[in-house]
C-alpha cells in the first residue's frame, strides 16, 4: 500500500456516500482513542480500564423485547462461568462465550408508583430512560432522555448519524394505548428529551437509504430506487481506485463488505417485489417489509451491523415490537396474539407458546451476535468493540412485574468485559446501573443516570 487511508474514507457516487469497514491500512486522527472508562468498574474487567490509543470505537445497541417472558424457562442455573443455559436460552449455545446473562435488575419507574394500571406503556417508556412517564393520553407527555440519546449527544458528533433508531412494528404516535397512557410511550424506547421520542425506521429499504443515501440529493436517490441499480454500481470507480492502494487482506475485506451490501440490497429488492399491493381491497402490504417476521428482524439486524461496521453511527436502538404487541407468529405455528398469550394465567398450552416466542427472539439475537463475532475489526472482531443489549421492561408477562428483568449483553466493550458468565446482582439493583457501565466503556462516563446507584460490575 502506497499510503495510509483515512478512517473517514468513503466510496462516493451519484447521491451516495458509503463509509468503509475498519481496515488494517487505516489511520486514525490523533485524540481519537476510545476510553472504556475513567476508573475501574469492578469485577468483569478484562484488558485494562481504557482502550489503547488508535483502538476501534465502542458501539452501543439496545434491543427491546415486548410483553415480558416466561421467566421460569428464561433464567439459567448457576453463576459466573459455571452455568447451564435455560431452555429458552439454549439458542445462545453457539455464542455463549460472547455474552453475559444478567439477573436481579429492576425498573422501579415501570411500576405503578400510585399511577394505577399501564405496565406495558411504562415498561417501554422507562426501559432506556429510567424515568416515570407522566400518565396522560394527551399531548402533555413527559418522560426523560434515554441512555442511547445521552450517548449520542456525546459521541454522536464523531459519526455521520448520531444514532440510528430501528423497529420491526409500527405503533400509533398518539392516542390512548394502555390504561390512560399515550401511545407515544408504548411505541417508543428512544427519547431525545422529556417530550420528544425519536422517529423509528420500520422499512429495511428506508434504513438502507438512510445509511448510504445522500439526503441532499433526493432526486438521485429516487432515480436509483426506480431503476433498481445497486448502490455499489455508483461507487464502482472509487472502489477500483481504492483497491489498488490496499494490501491483500484489506482487498479481501473490501470485497467481502461489498458482497454483503449487495446481498442485502437483493434481499430488500425481493421483499419489495413480494410486497406489491395485494388484491385484497384497502390492504396493501408495506413496500420493502418482508412478510416473514424472522426475515424482517434479520434484515434490521443487518442494517445495524452495517451501520456499526462502517462507523456510520455508534449508537442504535431496535424495537422488535411495541410493548403490548398482539402480533401472531405463524412461521413458528402460533396464531394467537403475543399479548393475549402473555396473560396465560398458568394455562400450560399458552405458557408453552410464550416460551416458543421467547426462544424465537433469542434465536434472532444469537444469529446477529454470531455475525458480529465473525466480522473482523482491527486485531479482533466487531463484537469485541460493541455492547449489544437484549432485554425488556417486564419480567414475567403474566405477572407484569419489573424486577428480575430478562437482560443479555453481548460483546466485550473494547475488550474490557469478561464474557461467558451469569452476573447476578442483588434484588432491586437498578437497571440504570448497567447503563452507567455501558456509557463508561463507550467513552462517555456519567456520575449518575436516572435512578442509578452506581456502576454495575459487568
Amino acid at each position: 500500500m502506497t499510503n495510509a487511508i483515512s478512517r473517514r474514507a468513503v466510496l462516493r457516487g451519484l447521491g451516495v456516500s458509503m463509509a468503509l469497514p475498519w481496515m488494517e491500512g487505516m489511520s486514525l486522527p490523533a485524540g481519537r482513542a476510545v476510553a472504556a472508562g475513567n476508573a475501574a468498574v469492578g469485577g468483569g474487567m478484562a484488558g485494562g480500564v481504557a482502550a489503547a490509543a488508535g483502538a476501534a470505537p465502542v458501539r452501543l445497541a439496545f434491543v427491546f423485547m415486548p410483553n415480558g417472558v416466561n421467566y421460569e424457562a428464561w433464567e439459567p442455573v448457576g453463576t459466573g462461568a459455571d452455568f447451564v443455559l435455560s431452555p429458552t436460552l439454549e439458542a445462545l449455545a453457539p455464542v455463549r462465550s460472547h455474552l453475559n446473562v444478567y439477573t436481579g435488575l429492576t425498573l422501579k419507574k415501570a411500576r405503578a408508583n400510585g399511577d394505577g394500571p399501564g405496565d406495558h406503556a411504562r415498561s417501554s417508556a422507562s426501559f432506556l430512560t429510567g424515568r416515570q412517564a407522566r400518565k396522560t393520553a394527551g399531548n402533555d407527555i413527559q418522560n426523560g432522555i434515554s441512555v442511547d440519546q445521552l450517548a449520542a449527544s456525546e459521541i454522536g458528533r464523531r459519526t455521520r448519524l448520531p444514532s440510528l433508531e430501528l423497529a420491526c412494528e409500527h405503533g400509533p404516535a398518539a392516542g390512548n394505548c394502555d390504561s390512560g397512557y399515550s401511545c407515544a410511550y408504548s411505541s417508543n424506547i428512544s427519547w431525545r428529551d422529556e417530550t420528544t421520542p425519536m422517529a423509528k425506521l420500520i422499512d429495511p429499504a428506508a434504513a438502507f437509504e438512510q445509511l448510504f443515501g445522500d439526503a441532499t440529493q433526493a432526486a438521485a436517490a429516487q432515480e436509483r430506487l426506480s431503476r433498481r441499480q445497486s448502490i455499489l454500481d455508483f461507487v464502482l470507480e472509487d472502489s477500483r481506485a481504492l483497491g489498488s492502494r490496499l494490501g491483500t487482506a484489506d482487498r479481501r475485506k473490501l470485497d467481502q463488505f461489498q458482497t454483503a451490501v449487495r446481498e442485502i440490497e437483493q434481499r430488500i429488492d425481493r421483499a419489495r417485489k413480494d410486497n406489491q399491493p395485494r388484491k385484497t381491497p384497502d390492504v396493501p402490504a408495506p413496500a420493502g417489509i418482508p412478510d416473514k417476521i424472522s426475515e424482517h428482524i434479520d434484515l434490521m439486524y443487518d442494517m445495524l451491523l452495517l451501520a456499526f461496521q462502517t462507523d456510520t453511527t455508534r449508537v442504535s436502538t431496535l424495537m422488535l415490537a411495541v410493548d403490548g404487541s398482539n402480533r401472531a407468529f405463524p412461521e413458528i405455528g402460533i396464531k394467537e396474539g403475543h399479548h393475549h398469550l402473555s396473560h396465560h394465567q398458568n394455562n400450560a398450552e399458552m405458557i408453552e407458546k410464550i416460551r416458543r416466542i421467547d426462544r424465537f427472539h433469542v434465536e434472532g439475537f444469537s444469529r446477529f451476535v454470531k455475525r458480529l463475532s465473525e466480522t473482523p475489526e482491527g486485531d479482533g472482531t466487531l463484537l469485541d468493540n460493541s455492547l449489544i443489549m437484549l432485554g425488556g421492561g417486564i419480567s414475567d408477562g403474566n405477572r407484569h412485574n419489573h424486577e428480575d428483568l430478562p437482560v443479555l449483553v453481548a460483546g466485550r466493550g473494547g475488550k474490557t468485559v469478561e464474557t461467558g458468565r451469569v452476573v447476578r446482582s442483588p434484588k432491586e439493583t437498578p437497571l440504570c446501573n448497567l447503563y452507567l457501565s455501558m456509557l463508561e466503556r463507550a467513552g462517555c462516563p456519567q456520575e449518575k443516570f436516572a435512578d442509578s446507584t452506581g456502576v454495575l460490575a459487568m
